[in-house]
């Protein structure tokens, strides 16, 4: 087992406990846990036969789920519509910082371009001199006026 309890190569999204622990682990009874999945509230991961398997950040919204349901008096409707918008933002940031990476990438290949382009210049170029005259035209008359 790795630091904190998790097999080696796992994360905080790897789907390791089962039912029982992760109820040890966030406070609740297993079949509250069970409830929380039917609403949508939690959605653990499942096995090839069907079990269920939390991972440490099931674990976390778990307990942020009886957080505000004990602590801040919000009903379980009013967690999922949290728990969505929550997970909305999240996404919109994860999108905003692809577009930022993808903007800066942008500006580098036009950066490199403009720099290749100046790089194109002949250096070969012969200045020439910039003069001011005034010419006068006037037209030739013919002899019909």
């Amino acid at each position: 087992m790795a630091f904190g309890g998790l097999p080696h190569g796992a994360d905080e999204d790897t789907p390791v406990f089962v039912i029982s622990v992760a109820a040890q682990l966030s406070g609740l009874h297993a079949q509250t846990l069970r409830s929380y999945d039917r609403m949508g509230l939690v959605s653990p991961g499942r096995t090839a036969g069907g079990g269920r398997r939390y991972s440490m950040r099931d674990i976390a919204l778990l307990r942020e789920v009886q957080r505000l349901s004990q602590e801040a008096g919000v009903n379980l409707a009013g967690i999922k519509h949290i728990i969505e918008l929550e997970n909305q933002v999240e996404a919109l940031r994860n999108r905003v910082a692809e577009l930022t990476e993808e903007l800066a990438a942008a500006y580098a290949a036009a950066e490199h371009a403009a720099a290749a382009v100046h790089a194109s210049y002949r250096k070969d170029l012969v200045p020439i001199r910039h003069e001011t005259a005034l010419v006068v035209w006037k037209p030739k008359r013919t002899g019909k006026q």
